[in-house]
């Protein structure tokens, strides 16, 4: 928590917050069976906990992939990185939307 106040020089648990304020989604994926008995992916509203959920899952797996020396400064830099709007969790979310809005296009230009 040291290092995140010398990088920023604000409040670690704030940056914590909005660190995970900006990498939880608000849409999840489930796969559905249609009527031919194919699947196909549909994005779902998922509730605060849920999201929360995830998006801790997501920065844990970022930060353990990201290379580097120890755990806490790995970490450290995950969180100011998310907080910031950037790094691997954060453009999962930004992809997630972005798929939700191609198949929202999709539906609609098939089904008018």
């Amino acid at each position: 928590m040291k290092k995140i106040q010398q990088k920023t020089e604000t409040n670690p648990l704030l940056v914590l917050r909005q660190a995970k304020r900006g990498v939880t989604p608000n849409i999840g994926v489930k796969t559905r069976r249609n009527k031919k008995g194919s699947t196909q992916k549909v994005p779902i509203e998922i509730g605060s906990k849920q999201g929360r959920a995830l998006a801790i899952r997501w920065l844990l797996e970022a930060f353990q992939k990201r290379p580097g020396r120890n755990m806490a400064f790995k970490l450290n830099s995950k969180l100011v990185d998310a907080a910031k709007g950037s790094g691997v969790p954060y453009a999962k979310r930004k992809r997630l939307i972005e798929w939700q809005r191609q198949i929202e296009l999709l539906h609609n230009f098939i089904n008018p």
